[in-house]
């Protein structure tokens, strides 16, 4: 049975699957990106909970990463465009399906790659805030 934390970046990434671009999870960046745009989901780190006694509850502000890349002529409108549909998905459940307290994206920080023999990149990390709570760190 898979752990809750396993369970809350699944959800992640299926409402990631259901945009446009490409969704991927733990992968390294392929040497195409579609038209639509790249979406890679980063684990990320749970960091350190805070703890409730009676009953005892671990409570985390796990920070997940979204790579997000686009390539084209017209990278600018696309990279927008991505960076909206995401928040969008996020914002139609802040819950995840009930799986979270609350889930929130931070500004992305987009960044032009330039690739040689094609046209450039425009990307960012996109930090993802998970707030959740669990009675044990491992389950």
């Amino acid at each position: 049975m898979p752990t809750l934390r396993e369970t809350i970046l699944a959800a992640l990434h299926a409402r990631l699957s259901a945009l446009p671009a490409t969704a991927l999870r733990g992968e390294v960046l392929p040497e195409r990106v579609s038209t639509e745009g790249l979406l890679i989901l980063r684990d990320g780190e749970p960091g350190e909970p805070e703890v409730t006694l009676s009953p005892l509850r671990y409570h985390y502000q796990h920070r997940a990463e979204i790579e997000a890349v686009v390539q084209g002529t017209d990278r600018d409108t696309a990279f927008d465009t991505l960076t909206a549909s995401i928040g969008a998905a996020l914002a139609a459940d802040r819950t995840l399906g009930g799986l979270c307290d609350w889930v929130e994206a931070e500004a992305p920080r987009p960044v032009d790659l330039p690739v040689e023999g094609a046209a450039s990149l425009k990307a960012a990390v996109i930090p993802v805030v998970l707030h959740y709570s669990t009675a044990d760190p491992l389950a």
